[in-house]
């Protein structure tokens, strides 16, 4: 009889990315943060029914929040339950964590973005990003470095046989 090994199980975890982020910014740091939701919420999130592409993070009364983060309601939803799909949800990081994302973004000038949002055994847990902004430039730069590894993998392929 073969043993389940709860380390190795198989399957992917991420509920939720955003793309966009890695095109739109140079991402300096990721934190793992938790995330306050309810319990219609986290029915959803294994249902896979949320979209953080447009979420940003603010910073108000020393707490951190997510806003602009879609979370579709089930049709079972209870009827007693008032359901709102993008209501702000609050993060939950460590103190010291917090304040150093705050003094980040109030001296350096970065911004705080979502990342992406998957299953940490039972928790769900989203990774945000210290970001600064990407130029024009600075976006045709990496898509051409894109576009140089793509082809250099296809010669390197090609050159082997």
């Amino acid at each position: 009889m073969i043993k389940k090994n709860s380390r190795n199980k198989t399957g992917n975890n991420t509920i939720a990315q955003n793309r966009q982020a890695r095109h739109d910014y140079f991402i300096q740091d990721d934190i793992e943060v938790g995330l306050e939701l309810q319990g219609w919420e986290v029915k959803s999130l294994r249902a896979g029914k949320v979209n953080i592409a447009e979420s940003y993070i603010f910073f108000k009364g020393g707490e951190a929040y997510m806003s602009g983060a879609t979370i579709t309601p089930l049709n079972a939803t209870s009827t007693h339950v008032v359901s709102n799909s993008t209501r702000i949800r609050k993060l939950l990081l460590k103190r010291r964590e917090l304040n150093s994302l705050i003094g980040k973004v109030n001296r350096e000038g970065y911004t705080v973005i979502a990342l992406s949002m998957y299953w940490k055994h039972s928790w769900a847990k989203l990774k945000i990003g210290l970001a600064k902004g990407k130029k024009l430039h600075d976006k045709r730069d990496s898509a051409k470095d894109r576009d140089w590894l793509r082809d250099k993998a296809r010669i390197m392929k090609h050159a082997t046989r």
